[in-house]
């Protein structure tokens, strides 16, 4: 069998049925064999590498499937790299497969920075970012590497693999009858059963004696696809749940046990949760400094810290001295909690529900910016299963902070490597990893860093709503530079460099439906747009001077965040108790 053709059929017994990728001399037996298998796996051109990377995370976050984006090698396999980093600090299960020059054209131990046009060891580069990294060195190898790439990226912690392949093996016929596959290669070591059990007894006994236990959920808790039995677990505790930023939609923003997101742009009565919680449980989140401040010893002051992760190594991060760390795959950790018939009596969370209810409803409307509004107003006229992309930057943060999540809406973030230009390519993955309709947040930045992709969407007619938000500055720097630079804003204004074009004619040059309107305006004529199968391309004009509230300031505690709330609202919050 030709190797191209063999990893193609490969992925397509993976039950992959979209891959993204861009045309390059070194793939082009890839894109062939692609071609060849069209009626079961589509090749989707995007119109940057790097689009095809988010897209490729994209598909992943909304299928739960192993997202897949190939490349040249060079400068197309280098374009792929912020996308690997993004799948590799979020977790998410990618495959990223790159072109390499012919092996009788590579260096080798030559002291010459090139041989072959356009080599490059990107294997090299990556290693830091990928869970594995190998270029393949012979046809005979392909198909136990493969193996052992797809297991490496969906066992343990998910994360991206690479296979780097020269061309001349891609187009190498291989005897896959003799090929060795050594689906033990990946084994990642985990917690045995007899270890959850004694994980689920102690958290019984922690939990039966406290009074204001507290769960911190992450990301975690999709990617290892036990998001519902998450929900199911809270229903039986009646536990309050507070999220990191990228799980804010872990829970509907209204369930009744749900206190939003923490940390430095976190809500307010959800890091003040934090503060008065005599237990603390995090699942699936890794308590990094936007998370905790930079203060750590004011986190969680009055708490017990148990923390469950599938990753040993975010453990180094310690956050208390005493903490208890349980490593285990959350899935069992789950399973097991939800059957337990809790031999310990758990005392009731009435009153501590209720406290938290009284920190939400004072504390709720102190941040309502012009932005947060206009989420607001948008998250009402959206349908329930629907997906979201948010770029970086205020977009995001407005979204996290004051979108209304209702169960059955998704919303996917560029988590911890924060890429601008991810919200426009990721939505165009969700869309072929879910058929579901897919709202596109940006900002005027964002939205340029991967522009090119509206070509994409005009062209294919997927039903991808994009929202921008045009404040015609880079909001957050620019609310920095007023913080700490004098309002210089150097590269953020356009008196200063930084330049918006008209969007409303790039949309229209594409042929996408365009739509302006004002951060002011009642946005309920746009309902049928949201609602329809066709693309659109909405512009929300906002004023220049835009900002993100609250913001925690350096070595704060997180529950005192700028700007600093009344002082006697502070003090009978920190003392009030049901």
């Amino acid at each position: 069998m030709k190797a191209s053709d063999y990893i193609v059929s490969f992925l397509i017994n993976k039950n992959i049925t979209d891959v993204f990728g861009y045309p390059g001399g070194m793939v082009t037996h890839l894109m062939d064999s692609f071609d060849k298998f069209s009626s079961s796996i589509t090749a989707h051109t995007t119109y940057h590498e790097q689009a095809a990377a988010f897209a490729a995370c994209g598909y992943a976050q909304a299928s739960g499937k192993v997202g897949v984006a190939y490349a040249t090698s060079g400068p197309g396999a280098t374009n792929l790299v912020t996308g690997i980093a993004n799948a590799y600090f979020d977790s998410i299960p990618t495959i990223f497969i790159t072109g390499q020059v012919n092996t009788y054209e590579q260096k080798g131990d030559l002291r010459v920075r090139q041989k072959g046009f356009q080599e490059m060891d990107v294997v090299k580069i990556v290693e830091p970012i990928t869970k594995y990294a190998v270029k393949i060195e012979n046809a005979e190898s392909l198909s136990f590497e493969l193996e052992k790439a797809y297991n490496i990226a969906i066992s343990g912690r998910k994360g991206p693999v690479l296979l780097d392949i020269p061309m001349n093996i891609q187009r190498a016929d291989i005897d896959v009858s003799k090929s060795h596959i050594d689906k033990e290669e990946s084994r990642f070591e985990i917690a045995d059963e007899v270890t959850i059990q004694k994980y689920v007894r102690l958290i019984q006994e922690f939990l039966s004696t406290a009074k204001r236990p507290l769960i911190i959920a992450g990301k975690g808790i999709y990617a290892s696809d036990e998001v519902h039995s998450f929900r199911k677990l809270i229903r039986k505790l009646g536990i309050p749940v507070v999220s990191s930023m990228i799980a804010v939609d872990c829970l509907g923003t209204e369930d009744l046990n749900y206190y939003g997101f923490i940390g430095a742009y976190g809500h307010r009565y959800a890091n003040f949760a934090v503060t008065k919680s005599d237990l603390i449980i995090t699942i699936g989140t890794r308590l990094d400094s936007r998370q905790t401040g930079n203060n750590k010893d004011s986190f969680g002051v009055n708490a017990k810290l148990i923390r469950v992760d599938i990753d040993t190594c975010e453990f180094d991060n310690k956050i208390k001295e005493n903490e208890i760390q349980l490593h285990c795959d959350l899935k069992e950790l789950l399973c097991c909690l939800l059957n337990s018939n809790f031999q310990l009596p758990l005392p009731s969370y009435t009153n501590w529900l209720k406290e938290c209810r009284y920190l939400k409803e004072n504390l709720k409307n102190i941040d309502m910016e012009e932005g947060n509004k206009v989420v607001t107003k948008l998250s009402e006229i959206l349908d329930n299963d629907i997906i979201l992309t948010t770029d970086v930057g205020q977009n995001q943060v407005w979204i996290a902070q004051s979108f209304c999540f209702k169960n059955g809406q998704k919303v996917l973030f560029s988590g911890g490597h924060g890429a601008m230009g991810y919200s426009l390519p990721a939505a165009i993955g969700a869309y072929f990893g879910s058929r579901k309709k897919v709202i596109s947040f940006n900002g005027d930045g964002g939205i340029q860093m991967n522009i090119q992709e509206l070509n994409f969407i005009a062209t294919t007619q997927i039903p991808i709503k994009i929202v921008i938000f045009n404040n015609s500055s880079l909001g957050m720097i620019r609310h920095f530079q007023e913080m700490y630079f004098e309002s210089n804003y150097m590269q953020t204004k356009a008196e200063k460099g930084y330049n918006v074009p008209d969007f409303k004619k790039i949309a229209e040059a594409y042929g996408i439906r365009t739509y302006v309107v004002s951060s002011k305006e009642d946005m309920t004529f746009l309902k049928d747009v949201m609602q329809d199968n066709y693309p659109a391309f909405i512009i929300v004009e906002m004023s220049d001077n835009t900002y993100v509230y609250p913001k925690l300031a350096y070595n704060k505690p997180i529950y005192d965040q700028e700007p600093l709330m009344d002082r006697q609202l502070l003090k009978h919050l920190e003392e009030f108790e049901i």
